[in-house]
Protein backbone atom coordinates (compact mmCIF):
# COMPACT_ATOMS: atom_id res chain seq x y z
CA UNK A 1 0.00 0.00 0.00
CA UNK A 2 1.53 3.53 -0.99
CA UNK A 3 0.58 6.86 0.62
CA UNK A 4 -2.71 8.93 -0.07
CA UNK A 5 -2.70 11.08 -3.35
CA UNK A 6 -3.85 14.42 -3.73
CA UNK A 7 -6.59 15.29 -5.97
CA UNK A 8 -7.65 18.56 -7.50
CA UNK A 9 -11.54 18.57 -8.71
CA UNK A 10 -13.66 21.80 -10.31
CA UNK A 11 -17.40 21.28 -9.81
CA UNK A 12 -18.19 22.50 -13.49
CA UNK A 13 -22.19 23.17 -12.52
CA UNK A 14 -20.60 25.50 -9.53
CA UNK A 15 -17.92 27.55 -11.64
CA UNK A 16 -19.01 30.76 -12.46
CA UNK A 17 -15.56 32.00 -14.21
CA UNK A 18 -14.61 34.42 -11.86
CA UNK A 19 -10.48 33.36 -13.01
CA UNK A 20 -9.36 34.04 -9.52
CA UNK A 21 -7.69 30.63 -9.49
CA UNK A 22 -6.20 31.44 -13.00
CA UNK A 23 -4.83 35.03 -11.56
CA UNK A 24 -3.12 32.81 -8.50
CA UNK A 25 -2.34 29.61 -10.23
CA UNK A 26 -1.70 29.95 -13.98
CA UNK A 27 0.31 27.11 -13.92
CA UNK A 28 -2.83 24.94 -12.53
CA UNK A 29 -5.62 26.61 -13.86
CA UNK A 30 -7.15 27.37 -17.36
CA UNK A 31 -10.51 29.32 -18.77
CA UNK A 32 -10.99 27.36 -22.00
CA UNK A 33 -13.90 28.99 -24.69
CA UNK A 34 -16.64 27.40 -22.63
CA UNK A 35 -15.92 29.64 -19.63
CA UNK A 36 -16.08 26.62 -16.89
CA UNK A 37 -12.48 26.78 -15.44
CA UNK A 38 -10.27 23.37 -16.09
CA UNK A 39 -7.29 22.18 -13.65
CA UNK A 40 -4.44 19.68 -13.76
CA UNK A 41 -6.12 17.10 -10.90
CA UNK A 42 -2.48 16.26 -10.35
CA UNK A 43 0.24 19.03 -9.86
CA UNK A 44 3.43 18.80 -9.28
CA UNK A 45 3.50 19.10 -4.94
CA UNK A 46 5.64 22.23 -5.37
CA UNK A 47 2.31 24.03 -6.42
CA UNK A 48 0.45 22.52 -4.08
CA UNK A 49 0.41 25.49 -2.27
CA UNK A 50 -1.26 27.51 -4.70
CA UNK A 51 -3.93 24.83 -4.95
CA UNK A 52 -5.23 25.27 -1.95
CA UNK A 53 -4.82 29.46 -2.31
CA UNK A 54 -6.52 29.37 -4.87
CA UNK A 55 -9.42 26.88 -3.54
CA UNK A 56 -9.77 28.94 -0.76
CA UNK A 57 -10.29 32.24 -3.18
CA UNK A 58 -13.08 31.01 -5.13
CA UNK A 59 -16.29 32.77 -4.75
CA UNK A 60 -18.33 30.07 -5.43
CA UNK A 61 -16.22 27.10 -3.84
CA UNK A 62 -16.35 25.35 -6.90
CA UNK A 63 -12.62 24.37 -6.01
CA UNK A 64 -12.34 21.21 -3.76
CA UNK A 65 -9.43 19.55 -2.86
CA UNK A 66 -9.49 15.84 -1.74
CA UNK A 67 -7.31 12.95 -0.53
CA UNK A 68 -7.30 9.10 -2.32
CA UNK A 69 -6.26 7.07 0.48
CA UNK A 70 -5.82 3.44 -1.15
CA UNK A 71 -7.55 0.23 0.03
CA UNK A 72 -4.76 -2.52 0.89
CA UNK A 73 -5.92 -5.20 -1.31
CA UNK A 74 -6.92 -8.63 1.19
CA UNK A 75 -4.07 -10.82 1.27
CA UNK A 76 -5.01 -14.42 -0.27
CA UNK A 77 -5.19 -17.20 2.30
CA UNK A 78 -2.42 -19.80 2.41
CA UNK A 79 -3.46 -22.74 1.19
CA UNK A 80 -2.05 -26.02 2.52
Amino acid sequence: MTGSTKRLHIDREMCEAHALCIEIAPEIFELPDDDIATCDEHPPEALWSKAHSAASACPRQAISITEDVPVASPRSPKGP
